[in-house]
């Protein structure tokens, strides 16, 4: 039973994933170097507590329990009583490592060391450790206290019991777990590159505009974000740093290969909202882009933009790094999308998410449109990833 958590780091991701523990019953720890980041956590939580309060979605009494159930510290030895340590720190994997050798020597034997990276390796964290059989990624989504997803990924050391025990409780916890293999990205930063560089990609051969590939997702691909309003709300620091990591990490396959117009927007300094300029203009004098509405076109580039995710979720269940109801699950209530994009591949037909590839691959001749094998195999003896409706 996981009763006291830790939390390293105080950032927004630290501090909302605190937030959903206590929420939960369990006596809550975080510790930061900084003293202001703790500062300004617990000030953030308050407001969010009282606007929850405000909305009526806690009594006043419940808001009380979950700022009382949080211990704010900045001596870190004061997490030796935790049952579950949770690491919400910089994405840098020789800092992540040190930083689990330090907690390693505090606390208990039984404590499980987990990390909420994205998309570093998990097998690397724990052979950092004296005992690697207990580390495990807790992979939370921000904002951690609306987003249903958790992706949990034991490395190749992790003993079977310290999984189901994570699993388990996270799952008490109100969310949505899903197992991904430890591989780059897991399940979600994986599948959901194509999103971002096939929208890219289409703005850069001169076939849309923003504005307009923006609207086609969401107005007809039913996505309640398009992909260049969505980058801009991330940050292009943030979100080319992620595609780039990837790139490397899958040994610079082409199908995660970063985006120039992206990096010269990051080196402008235009980093979307939180800078006033990305794809758009957030300034106070600017207008809306204006596009031809063409019906036709738009469809085009959701099937292009959808069939590139389609392949690469269907390539994530090939090289079983999840299962189809966990790549489904992942998708929809991670990133938010419409349906989940093997349901997507048996409405198409296998012989159409083929069709295109193979189209796609033909016109351009890059690695990058590359059909899965698992799509192909499917389309010949004419299978579904999910049982056929009678």
């Amino acid at each position: 039973m996981i009763k006291n958590v830790a939390i390293i780091g105080a950032g927004a991701m630290g501090s909302g994933i605190a937030q959903v523990a206590a929420q939960n019953g369990c006596k809550v720890k975080i510790y930061d170097t900084y003293k202001q980041a703790l500062t300004k956590s617990q000030a953030n939580l308050a407001k969010t507590l009282e606007k929850l309060v405000n909305k009526g979605k806690f009594t006043n009494e419940q808001a009380q329990s979950i700022t009382n159930n949080i211990r704010y510290i900045d001596d870190i030895h004061n997490i030796n009583d935790a049952d579950l340590v949770i690491e919400a720190i910089i994405e840098n994997l020789d800092i992540k490592k040190k930083a689990f050798q330090e907690i390693e020597k505090i606390v208990r034997s039984e404590c499980i060391l987990a990390s909420n990276t994205s998309s570093l390796s998990i097998t690397s964290l724990a052979a950092a450790c004296s005992q690697p059989e207990r580390v495990i990624g807790i992979h939370f989504f921000n904002p951690a206290p609306i987003m249903k997803l958790v992706e949990i990924i034991p490395a190749v050391q992790t003993d079977k019991g310290i999984v189901e025990l994570s699993k388990s409780t996270i799952d008490t916890w109100g969310k949505e777990t899903v197992l991904a293999k430890d591989t780059p990205a897991f399940i979600v930063n994986r599948v959901a590159r194509p999103f971002y560089s096939e929208a890219i990609r289409i703005y850069e051969e001169g076939i849309a505009s923003p504005a307009m590939i923006d609207w086609a997702m969401t107005e007809i691909g039913g996505f309640r974000m398009g992909p260049f309003t969505l980058m801009d709300f991330i940050g292009h620091d943030v979100n080319f740093a992620v595609t780039e990591s990837v790139f490397k990490a899958y040994y610079y396959d082409d199908r995660y290969k970063p985006s120039f117009t992206q990096k010269r927007l990051v080196e402008a300094g235009y980093l979307g909202r939180k800078s006033g300029k990305g794809f758009y203009d957030y300034g106070e004098d600017s207008s809306e882009q204006e596009f031809n509405k063409d019906k036709k076109q738009g469809e085009k580039i959701v099937e292009r933009i959808v069939v590139m995710l389609i392949n690469e979720a269907a390539d994530a269940l090939f090289w079983n790094i999840a299962t189809k109801e966990d790549i489904d699950t992942a998708m929809t209530k991670g990133v938010n999308y419409p349906k989940g994009l093997l349901k997507w591949a048996d409405e198409w037909g296998m012989d159409v998410c083929e069709s295109i590839l193979d189209d796609l691959f033909d016109e351009y001749r890059e690695t990058r449109y590359r059909c899965s094998p698992l799509i192909r195999k499917m389309q010949r003896k004419g299978l579904t990833f999910y049982p056929k409706r009678k």
